[in-house]
């Protein structure tokens, strides 16, 4: 390269430019083709680099080579040899200009920095895709510790940078920097919360990608579809997508719906008001004709067995009906109920499972079914409590009772 810059240098003396002149262009023409090789390597590194890690890829069983090749890794590390190559090549370029040359060669290894970081985040990002296609890491909050590690390496790359443009070692800057530790915590005050939050919610098995939450606070009512350092994404059921701050997890209530998609039920709890003022004691031809409902039929008759055996062990006047011992309408239609209940096909068995009378409001009283559906997923569980209080708003009539409606005077 001496030569040539000499043979180059001689050229333009013998066409009779001055030696500042001289050396203007010789370090142009220097410059243009080292840039030309330095292309041309890149160029010839990249699809060596490239053919040659898709040939790997295909002859292992892995996915892992696959995925480096779509981060552009090959690509990256085909940058490291034309770089080296033009940061040896500048103090030669320069040598007549000190200051140029100085510029330009730090200018280089910031950019080498740079490209280092690249390959850094492209391993990074390998890794997290990776482990992705893995079922046991597919619910962790990866994201969040591939950033944390990205935050740490983008620190002291601009770190180096800064010594490197400035002159001043690395380990003298970073310790000046430490004075201005409390500066930097005010700056990174919510990625710092976020890492925290992130390990948190990670050792605790708080949250999982895939989870439904709902947090009230943020309006959030979905599947969290990633947690990442900073933030949590929810996609709510009407498909928008709410973020909520990682630290916010930790530092306020919201309610995970993770136990029971994996109890194998889900919690039917509602009610309908019945009017007191239908409810009633059953007379003799009032039970005769309920007995003609299959589903208490054995249920009447047993009882009416036990309250008559129990009226007359007591000599119970029943001349007047509210003497000793008897069946209401309310009771037999909450038996009834019970056993609807029980038999239908949809409700699991192996869970709570009871019909109860609530306390009385100024409207009536509520009769609450509170059992489990089988069915987890939204529209079959809504189709479900509709099957079944479809049933119990038309059987109440068989029972003389009535449901509490709102009645609007007319105008």
């Amino acid at each position: 390269m001496l030569n040539i810059k000499h043979i180059l240098f001689d050229f333009f003396i013998d066409k009779g430019l001055s030696e500042e002149t001289a050396s203007f262009l010789n370090m142009i023409a220097l410059l243009l083709g080292v840039i030309i090789v330095v292309f041309a390597i890149d160029y010839v590194t990249k699809r060596f680099l490239w053919r040659f890690s898709s040939a790997v890829a295909k002859r292992t069983k892995t996915n892992f080579d696959n995925i480096l090749i779509d981060n552009r890794l090959p690509r990256n590390v085909a940058h490291i040899v034309p770089l080296i190559i033009l940061i040896e090549f500048v103090p030669q370029i320069f040598m007549d200009f000190e200051f140029a040359e100085s510029i330009i060669a730090k200018t280089l290894k910031v950019i080498g920095i740079v490209l280092t970081i690249s390959i850094i985040r492209s391993i990074l990002k390998s890794i997290k895709d990776y482990l992705k296609t893995i079922t046991h890491y597919r619910d962790k909050p990866i994201d969040s510790y591939i950033q944390v590690f990205m935050i740490f390496a983008w620190l002291i790359g601009i770190f180096s940078g800064i010594a490197i443009l400035t002159g001043i070692s690395f380990f003298k800057f970073a310790t000046t920097l430490g004075a201005a530790s409390a500066i930097i915590i005010l700056i990174f005050k919510d990625t710092i919360l976020g890492f925290v939050a992130s390990i948190q919610v990670s050792i605790n098995d708080m949250v999982r990608i895939g989870d439904w939450i709902t947090f009230e606070k943020y309006g959030a009512d979905g599947d969290v579809i990633e947690i990442n350092l900073a933030t949590v994404k929810v996609q709510n059921w009407d498909k928008t997508i709410t973020t909520i701050p990682t630290y916010a997890l930790i530092s306020d209530s919201f309610k995970n719906w993770r136990g029971m998609q994996s109890s194998g039920g889900r919690r039917i709890k509602r009610s309908v008001i019945i009017k007191v003022s239908t409810i009633k004691f059953l007379e003799a031809e009032d039970i005769e004709k309920l007995k003609k409902i299959q589903l208490v039929s054995k249920y009447i008759e047993h009882k009416t067995k036990e309250i008559n055996k129990y009226n007359e062990a007591h000599g119970a006047d029943k001349s007047v009906l509210i003497n000793g011992v008897n069946l209401t309408n309310f009771g037999v239609f909450r038996k009834y109920l019970q056993t609807y209940i029980e038999n239908h096909s949809a409700i699991n068995k192996d869970m709570t499972l009871m019909v109860r009378q609530l306390e009385p409001t100024p409207q009536g009283i509520p009769m609450e079914i509170y059992a489990f559906s089988k069915d987890q997923k939204w529209e079959n569980y809504e189709f479900i409590i509709g099957d079944i209080f479809d049933h119990v708003l038309a059987a109440v009539k068989y029972f003389d009772l009535e449901i509490y409606e709102l009645a609007i005077g007319k105008h």
